[in-house]
């Protein structure tokens, strides 16, 4: 992340750590309260949660990926400072049976499974007798920072002489996690300090592992007795490996990984870089752009972003994958996500027939298998949007032309699923019958309508039949009539959308016409939107009445309140949202709901949430494979913003945009080294060709 001047950086950093802004509502009017952070935004892009300053107790999870592990950290700081820990560690590539969609094989170690450390002789391990704790050595714990490896201080000596730091972390591309203790001593005589030495192996029985057995490998690094000298330290590591039937225990460079690690982190925050004055939405959008990445795994089916959540990998969905991720994948220029992207496409393609029965929802066991529980879900319209819009985006013509069958396939499908006042039926929708969507739903439509467009500027630009567009667009005008006709509607004195015929409550999902530039009613959805009714102080529910939530709607309507010009109104929320997801109770990332669960930091709304600020905040909308539509909205107390490195549309750029008068913006943009200058009116589109 590149910083701004020290003096206004240290401001925001002091901001950052002292309060948020609390929203709720009266009136549908927004207000501020001023309450503090758990979490505080560091100089080297971190967060950092103070716990001798904070509320004890308090618990949260964190997911961290690699290319072939999750690690899920449950973590606790109870009243006195001491610090629980429960890992499960989760190996997509090695099957369980039955091999579905969560037959991942994974093992969870708590604190009482680590071998037992010896400081001077004494056991620093707390043995628990009869519910009473005895130590002699009890450990108070300082602060926690995060970002892509969590790192937990504390201190073993009530003095301070004595200090540990922990860091816990996946390997990049080894079915391998590793934890690192620390300790520093800080006295003016040595410390005699001992880990012992363990090796536990797992092994699962060939009836219930997938070409198994599969082995769990608990080891000690670097174990034995060591002296620290004072203002020396000493380093013990565990490491956490899977292992397949037939194969070898990898060694482990400890140091190697723990590089490589910060090497990847390092690298995605160096694409597409969001700067704005506001050290918040900068430092949020960076966590998101890393939890969005890091889920990608390497199966036999190919690069498979997925999910996560202690569920879903080795995996992809129409929704996640292809329509929520993958259109963000094709503006970063990650070249692992890019190939993940496209490998999603080639799984779904395969799905294609004669007879357009729909292609399943999803694809699970690194591509063995599918599944369809909830019938069409509209995922043909969900298909046909990401793979149309990536496209688009990524830039490549011999890419496009890969990708061309399946968007026409899909479109086609949407077409015959027309019901007789032309908007488009499906079985369900995202949500998968959790509530109700009618024969016919808002998002299967919108989505359709949107893939429409994305398909004829493609078709030009591809050289295809110019009837192609014609007819596209032509079918596209005449779905938005219908959408307008059939869903259009006084909900609950709004002058809305209702998301399905029979639909008399307001729903969250109504934001999805403004992200595909449907505005013809968008103040009423907009104040909707906003009203008690729907927003929470978790964003958006899922229904109105409800207590259930959903993320990905409340992104999608933070994006879509920005793309319809909806500025200052919509910067309230999104500041709102982003501090109490990354410095409030449960951080760093969106997440996916609650109350089912429980707030999984599912990598997909990750992108949503950076989508909002490439397709709401600028306005990007790609037209063309070396061509975009942009309509910045840039805040009024903003002079600038800018996306830095941008790697896509076959090439690499930086975008600013500039206040160069109340109603004049000053759009920059430098491309192998040479700068254009554009000028336009605020609200005005500008279409850039590089």
């Amino acid at each position: 992340m590149t910083l701004l001047n020290q003096s206004k950086m240290t401001k925001l950093f002091k901001l950052c750590s002292l309060s948020v802004v609390v929203c709720f509502l009266s009136n549908s009017r927004i207000t501020a309260q001023i309450t503090e952070n758990r979490w505080r935004i560091e100089p080297n892009g971190s967060i950092y949660w103070n716990i001798e300053k904070s509320k004890l107790p308090h618990t949260d999870h964190i997911e961290m990926s690699g290319q072939q592990v999750s690690v899920w950290l449950n973590y606790t700081v109870d009243t006195t400072g001491r610090f629980q820990l429960s890992r499960t560690l989760v190996f997509p590539s090695f099957r369980m049976k039955p091999n579905d969609t969560h037959a991942s094989f994974m093992y969870t170690v708590k604190d009482q499974d680590l071998p037992r450390f010896f400081i001077d002789g004494k056991p620093l391990k707390e043995d628990i007798i009869n519910g009473r704790h005895f130590s002699n050595l009890p450990q108070q714990t300082t602060g926690i920072y995060q970002y892509g490896i969590m790192q937990i201080g504390s201190k073993l000596k009530k003095e301070g002489t004595l200090l540990l730091e922990r860091y816990l972390y996946p390997s990049v591309d080894k079915p391998l996690a590793i934890e690192t203790f620390v300790f520093i001593n800080k006295d003016s005589k040595p410390v005699k300090l001992e880990m012992e030495y363990a090796f536990r192996e797992l092994k699962t029985d060939t009836s219930r592992s997938v070409n198994g057995p599969h082995s769990f490998i608990c080891k000690t690094i670097n174990n034995g007795l060591k002296w620290v000298q004072p203002g020396d330290s000493v380093s013990f590591s565990v490491e956490y490996q899977a292992v397949k039937n037939g194969s070898i225990e990898k060694q482990v460079n400890v140091e190697a990984e723990k590089l490589a690690r910060k090497n990847r982190v390092k690298a995605l925050s160096s694409l597409l870089q969001l700067q704005t004055p506001d050290m918040l939405l900068n430092t949020s959008f960076a966590f998101a752009k890393l939890r969005a990445t890091e889920s990608i795994f390497l199966t036999k089916g190919g690069p498979m972003h997925a999910p996560g959540g202690l569920s879903y990998y080795g995996a992809i969905w129409a929704n996640d994958q292809a329509e929520y991720v993958n259109p963000f994948f094709g503006m970063l220029g990650d070249s692992l996500a890019s190939q993940s992207a496209i490998n999603s496409y080639r799984l779904f393609a395969g799905y294609m027939n004669p007879s357009y029965k729909p292609i399943p929802s999803s694809i699970v066991a690194e591509g063995d298998d599918y599944w369809n529980g909830a019938g069409d879900r509209g995922d043909q319209a969900m298909i046909a949007y990401g793979a149309a819009r990536f496209a688009l985006t990524y830039g490549k013509k011999e890419t496009a032309e890969q990708l061309w069958p399946l968007i026409e396939w899909c479109l086609e499908y949407c077409d015959r699923k027309k019901n007789a006042e032309g908007v488009i039926a499906s079985d369900s929708d995202e949500l998968e019958g959790r509530f109700p969507a009618g024969k016919a739903n808002l998002c299967t439509s919108t989505l359709y309508y949107d893939a429409l467009l994305s398909a004829a500027l493609l078709s030009t630009s591809l050289h295809l039949d110019t009837k192609i567009a014609l007819n596209y667009r032509s079918k596209a005008e005449t779905l938005k009539n219908a959408i307008e006709n059939y869903f259009g509607a006084k909900v609950e004195g709004f002058n809305t959308y209702r998301y399905y015929k029979e639909n008399e409550v307001l729903r969250s999902w109504i934001c999805l016409p403004l992200t595909v530039d449907i505005l013809d009613r968008k103040k009423e959805t907009i104040d909707a939107l906003r009203s008690t009714r729907l927003w929470t102080p978790d964003g958006l529910a899922t229904q109105a009445g409800d207590k259930t939530f959903w993320d990905r709607s409340t992104l999608y309507a933070l994006r879509g309140m920005l793309a319809a010009g909806e500025t200052e109104k919509s910067m309230d929320y999104l500041t709102y949202y982003s501090q109490r997801r990354l410095l409030g109770e449960h951080v760093p990332y969106p997440v996916e709901a609650f109350p089912e669960g429980n707030q999984r930091h599912l990598s997909a709304e990750s992108g949503l949430y950076c989508r909002i600020y490439t397709e709401g905040l600028f306005g990007i909308r790609p037209t063309g494979l070396n061509q975009f539509k942009m309509t910045p909205h840039l805040p009024q107390n903003w002079p600038f913003m800018s996306l830095k490195n941008i790697r896509a549309f076959n090439t690499v750029f930086d975008l600013t945009v500039k206040r160069k008068t109340k109603d004049e913006i000053e759009i920059d943009v430098i491309q192998n080294g040479k700068k254009k200058v554009y000028f336009i009116k605020s609200g005005e589109d500008l279409t850039i060709t590089l």
